[in-house]
């Protein structure tokens, strides 16, 4: 179904490696969040609030440095694309629907978390925006166990759709490419 299903697993274990009480899906959630929120793309200091949130404030270790830039690449990249491409780190399909919807719950969770790093006054977005959080908030509070069964299936499948679709409005709506943060005005003194 999508192109991160491996992803997940190699992040989640660089995290584990690392000590670093994390998920890989929470980890993207994080730069998501911060990029819907209105963080430049081109912005380097995303590093710093994620250690402190997922690494107690140490800075992370080459290793997880390389692969944090990398994945923080190629979500720019997805998220920039006009066709819709955000793919969310989550669990692959053949995982246990509990796993997948847990780490379902901890992507959402980290977006608000970054989002609310960049955004923290709501009253310029849009009726959409504001409704989406809403609704982000209820889903990251959402525990009940799933059964493993079709109906489960379909309504996970349309949770991490409308999640993907809301991540990419908010970072449409909000978020600034290169090119946006060019065409405005810069103050001269």
């Amino acid at each position: 179904m999508n192109t991160s299903d491996n992803l997940f697993d190699e992040l989640t274990s660089l995290l584990e490696r690392n000590d670093i009480l994390t998920s890989a899906a929470e980890v993207q959630g994080m730069m998501c969040g911060m990029l819907g929120g209105g963080m430049p793309l081109e912005c380097r200091d995303w590093m710093e609030p994620l250690a402190d949130f997922i690494n107690q404030g140490e800075a992370f270790n080459k290793e997880v440095q390389d692969a944090f830039n990398k994945f923080y690449e190629n979500t720019c990249q997805q998220l920039v694309e006009s066709d819709f491409s955000l793919s969310l780190c989550l669990p692959d399909d053949s995982a246990p629907i509990n796993d997948r919807g847990q780490a379902l719950l901890t992507w959402v969770q980290g977006f608000l978390l970054g989002f609310g790093l960049h955004q923290a006054d709501l009253t310029g977005c849009s009726a959409d925006v504001k409704e989406a959080l809403e609704d982000f908030s209820e889903i990251s509070r959402m525990d009940e166990e799933m059964q493993e069964d079709e109906e489960s299936e379909q309504a996970l499948f349309e949770v991490i759709e409308y999640v993907r679709m809301t991540a990419m409005l908010c970072f449409n709506e909000l978020g600034k490419s290169a090119e946006q943060q060019q065409g405005e005005p810069k103050t001269v003194h």
